[in-house]
């Protein structure tokens, strides 16, 4: 069995991508920009290689997150998935149809 294969996996690492792409531009943003001088306070340590590094992980760590569980929550609504296979079904009304009645 091929990871790749099973479709939450697939989603799960492709929303995790794209977490990562925004983490990548969030930091570049963020060294471009320079608020309250962060590039010049980063550049100037010693271990400055590692604040980077901590501020990538914590960014990686949040929008990779953040991604992966907006695709998970995601799976009920109806329509076309990016590949354009249907996203997921709604159950509530089959689970409804087959619920039973209580008596009044």
């Amino acid at each position: 069995m091929q990871p790749m294969r099973q479709p939450l996996l697939r989603l799960l690492a492709l929303n995790l991508g794209i977490g990562a792409i925004m983490a990548m531009l969030m930091l570049g943003g963020l060294l471009t920009l320079n608020p309250v001088r962060l590039r010049d306070l980063i550049f100037a340590d010693q271990s400055g290689g590692a604040a980077l590094g901590l501020l990538l992980f914590g960014f990686l760590v949040t929008f990779g997150s953040s991604a992966m569980g907006a695709a998970v929550m995601m799976l009920g609504k109806d329509g076309l998935g990016a590949d354009g296979h249907r996203a997921g079904r709604d159950i509530a009304p089959a689970a409804l149809a087959r619920a039973p009645r209580q008596p009044k």
